[in-house]
């Protein structure tokens, strides 16, 4: 099984963003920065979940556990909605790429519970490429 932890950072709204990736299982741990596009936090969060989704597809079909503590995203989600239109279409790949694991849930957790992802993220604000390490 995969956990895959997410999170989304702006520094104002819209402002300089970034987005944290922290995976985990099978044997590997991988961690991303990756700064994108000046936007808000909430734009932020969804593409901090596409992009975790992206990642862990290359490396699993199988199961795969995410959390994020955007409880906006984990809504979305679980009700196959969302009203923002930019948002609309994050969600619609989101639920294409879920579609292909065998299994897939996710998870509302408390910041505290998303350090990892967290920290990446605001490192990214920071950064002008991406960061990618894998364990």
């Amino acid at each position: 099984m995969i956990e895959l932890y997410v999170d989304g950072a702006s520094a104002g709204n819209p402002g300089k963003s970034g987005i944290g990736i922290y995976i985990k299982g099978e044997g590997r741990q991988i961690r991303v920065s990756e700064p994108i596009e000046p936007t808000n936090n909430h734009t932020a969060e969804f593409t901090a979940l596409l992009r975790g989704l992206e990642e862990t597809e290359k490396i699993t079909s199988g199961i795969v556990s995410a959390r994020s503590d955007s409880k906006a995203v984990v809504s979305a989600f679980e009700n196959e909605y969302v009203k923002n239109e930019l948002h609309k279409e994050f969600l619609q790949k989101i639920l294409m790429i879920t579609k292909k694991f065998d299994f897939f849930f996710i998870k509302w957790i408390p910041e505290a519970e998303n350090r990892t992802a967290d920290s990446l993220a605001r490192q990214a604000i920071h950064k002008e490429k991406s960061w990618r390490h894998e364990e």
